[in-house]
């Protein structure tokens, strides 16, 4: 198990988690760990010397830093930064700089599709299109797939604790496998796992965890909280997720992210991907607020793609179509946006917060 300190002279970086759910933690990363995620990744998600990368998110984000940046700079690739991620100047940038890598959070790249300006950019050059950070929503990724025709996707997962790439989804299983994380990348080990840390069956929901050089050594000044995380010997992701007969996971859902509901959990990203099959849906995030009958409602709040109109009957139709009765949800807010962090990751703390309050 990692030391929950580092000597001063091995310490490269104290990363903070995005805090979506909880207050965030800071991972100490090491040189060493810092250097086998860079190896990963030219492995893995094929970085290489004549990449021209554009880097959009804040590098205070670990995905856009040690993933991209960091990986680029080792193999010598060429670096295109810009500070924000509007649709404006990342297709402009695309175009003029003959950019050929990107990586977005799947909200960054929703937001590229619904620009007016997608359709008329030159985006030949765009060969490598990586995303992550969060679930890409499989309606979402099909899309993608049928617009970029010409570029290879790449599906990164992970989390700032490991540097933060843990599992990656090839080209050619994007469609094959759609929805899935991916495989272990070089320098990590995964399984899913009960509550007793025994491999789950093939198909079974369990948590994911992880045993990887890359990991963090401790979290600054927590060592409760270090040695919770690395109960068992092994880094306990908090998601939940299945693997499959041929080694791929999938993500179902954060654990603080399952919803209680009358004696039933539900996850977060079923009803999304529900949600996503609706045409007019741009963005849509599940939560669980309080109930006192069902402990935990299902509550559904989107965005509406530009030119169509929703309402709350009309999307609870659709998921009657799609779900179980006890996932549909039994509210619907439409909203002009949905609350993001600086890296795009939607802050669904924020929502609950913000909903339970207007109930009380």
């Amino acid at each position: 198990m990692p030391t929950p300190a580092l000597e001063a002279e091995s310490l490269a970086q104290i990363v903070y988690t995005s805090g979506t759910e909880s207050r965030p933690k800071g991972a100490m990363l090491s040189h060493a760990a810092v250097i086998a995620e860079y190896v990963s990744c030219v492995a893995d998600i094929a970085i290489a010397t004549d990449d021209v990368m554009l880097h959009a998110l804040p590098l205070f984000h670990c995905a856009q830093l040690d993933n991209f940046l960091g990986p680029c700079v080792y193999v010598g690739a060429t670096n295109v930064i810009t500070a924000a991620p509007a649709p404006d100047k990342v297709l402009g940038l695309i175009e003029s700089e003959r950019i050929t890598s990107f990586f977005a959070p799947p909200t960054v790249w929703i937001s590229l599709l619904r620009s007016p300006l997608f359709e008329q950019a030159n985006l030949d050059s765009l060969a490598k299109g990586y995303y992550g950070a969060s679930i890409m929503p499989v309606e979402v990724l099909r899309e993608m797939q049928q617009r970029l025709p010409g570029v290879r996707l790449w599906n990164l997962y992970g989390q700032t604790e490991i540097a933060p790439v843990a599992l990656a989804l090839q080209p050619e299983d994007q469609l094959r496998k759609a929805g899935a994380a991916g495989r272990a990348v070089l320098n990590v080990e995964t399984r899913v796992v009960d509550e007793s840390m025994r491999d789950v069956a093939p198909g079974e929901v369990g948590e994911i965890v992880h045993r990887s050089p890359q990991l963090l050594s401790g979290y600054y000044r927590d060592p409760e909280r270090t040695a919770a995380a690395f109960e068992g010997g092994w880094f306990h992701s908090g998601d939940l997720g299945t693997m499959d007969e041929e080694g791929y996971i999938t993500v179902v859902d954060r654990m603080k992210d399952m919803i209680k509901s009358g004696g039933e959990n539900v996850a977060s990203r079923e009803v999304e991907e529900a949600l996503y099959r609706m045409p007019g849906v741009a963005e849509a995030a599940v939560i669980g607020l309080p109930h006192p009958v069902w402990i935990e409602a299902v509550v559904a709040v989107v965005v509406a793609k530009s030119g169509h109109a929703l309402d709350e009957a009309e999307l609870q139709a659709h998921c009657r179509r799609h779900l179980s009765p006890f996932k549909v949800p039994r509210q619907v807010m439409v909203v002009d946006a949905l609350p993001k962090n600086a890296s795009g990751k939607v802050l669904k703390r924020d929502l609950r917060q913000r909903y339970t309050t207007q109930q009380n």
